[in-house]
C-alpha cells in the first residue's frame, strides 16, 4: 500500500527541551491515523513539522514518497491542514471569507468555494456572517478552507476541541465522509480519545515526545479485550501460580492488583487458585479496556500537561 507519510527518527529540541524524540510513524493511503496524546505530548509539534511550519532538529520524513526539501514543498500542494484556527474575518460572510483565501492562495476556479461549503454541509449558511456562526460551524468552515485545494492528505490538530456533543458528531461524520467518499488520507490528533476510537483506522501513541506504540484499529481492538481484575495480598506469588496453570497474559498493577486476560470466564478457577494457596483475595471484577485506559496503561498512568 502506498505510504503517504513516513518519518525516520524525527527529533525536535527547543534549547535543551526535547519536544519530539526519534519518532518513526508510517501513514498509508486511505488511513485515518489517530495521533493520541495528552496536552504537551508533542502532537502539534509533529504536525507543524509535517506541514513545513517548523523544522526538525534531526531525522527525516517523506511526504508522498519524496524526501528532499523542494520535493516536499511541491507535495504539500496535495495537503490541507488545520493546525491552529484560521483567521477568518468577523464581518465577512462564510462565502466571502473563503473567496478571500481562494484568491490569496491562488486557488483556481470560483466554484471551489461552493464545492467546499457543500462538502462540509455549510452551503445553506454561505451568506451568514462569520461572527454569527456557532463554534461547530466555525470548525466546519476551517475544514472547508483546508479542503478547498481538493487535497489527498488532511492534517487536523484537535478539530473537536471545545465542541458540544452535536458539533463533535458533525465533525466526526465529515471526517468519515471525506475519507470514504473522497479517499482523503487523514492524520488527526486529539486528547479526546473516546472520539478518536470512532474514526481512526490506526493509531500512534505519543507520550512526552516519544512514540510509545503504533498499531492498527484491529490490533487495538484485540488488546482492548475483556479481562479479570483481582486484588490480592501477595501479587508476586499469585503471578507465579497464574503462570503455572497457563495464564501467560497478565499485568501486575500498583495496589496489589492483577489484570488477567483470557480469564474472564474463569472467576471460580482464579478464586480457588488463591484460596487453595492461602492467598488473600480482596476483590475480583470483570472489566474491559477502552482507548483511554489502554493509553493510560501504556504511559504508566502519568499525566503530561
Amino acid at each position: 500500500m502506498h505510504e503517504i507519510i513516513k518519518t525516520y527518527n524525527l527529533c525536535k529540541k527547543y534549547k535543551e527541551q526535547k519536544a519530539l524524540e526519534d519518532i518513526n510513524i508510517t501513514i498509508k493511503k486511505g488511513d485515518i491515523y489517530g495521533l493520541v496524546g495528552n496536552n504537551g505530548a508533542g502532537k502539534t509539534t509533529l504536525l507543524r513539522i509535517l506541514t513545513g511550519q517548523s523544522f526538525a532538529s534531526s531525522g527525516e520524513f517523506e511526504l508522498f514518497g519524496k524526501a528532499s526539501k523542494n520535493d516536499k514543498n511541491e507535495e504539500r500542494k496535495r495537503t490541507g491542514a488545520i493546525i491552529e484556527s484560521p483567521n477568518f474575518y468577523e464581518k465577512l460572510t462564510v462565502a466571502q471569507n473563503l473567496e478571500y483565501y481562494r484568491i490569496q492562495r491562488g486557488i483556481p476556479g470560483k466554484n471551489r468555494v461552493n464545492k467546499a461549503l457543500k462538502d462540509v454541509n455549510l452551503l445553506e449558511a454561505k451568506n451568514k456572517k462569520f461572527k454569527d456562526l456557532s463554534l461547530g460551524m466555525k470548525q466546519r468552515l476551517g475544514l472547508a478552507l483546508a479542503i478547498m485545494t481538493e487535497p489527498e492528505l488532511l492534517l487536523l490538530d484537535e478539530p473537536i476541541n471545545g465542541l458540544d456533543p452535536s458539533g463533535i458528531i458533525e465533525i466526526r461524520n465529515l471526517i468519515l465522509k471525506l475519507n470514504r467518499e473522497k479517499n482523503i488520507t487523514i492524520l488527526i490528533s486529539s486528547h479526546i480519545l473516546s472520539e478518536l476510537s470512532n474514526v481512526a483506522t490506526c493509531y500512534g501513541f505519543l507520550n512526552k515526545g516519544k512514540l510509545v506504540e503504533q498499531l492498527s484499529a484491529e490490533e487495538l481492538e484485540e488488546k482492548c479485550k475483556n479481562y479479570l481484575e483481582i486484588k490480592v495480598n501477595n501479587p508476586k506469588k499469585m503471578s507465579a501460580l497464574l503462570e503455572e496453570v497457563g495464564y501467560r497474559d497478565y499485568k501486575v498493577l500498583p495496589d496489589n492488583k492483577i489484570q488477567i486476560f483470557g480469564a474472564e470466564q474463569d472467576p471460580e478457577k482464579i478464586s480457588s487458585l488463591a484460596v487453595l494457596n492461602k492467598i488473600g483475595l480482596f476483590a475480583m471484577e470483570e472489566k474491559s479496556l477502552n482507548l483511554e485506559n489502554y493509553y493510560m496503561s501504556l504511559i504508566g498512568g502519568s499525566e503530561n500537561d
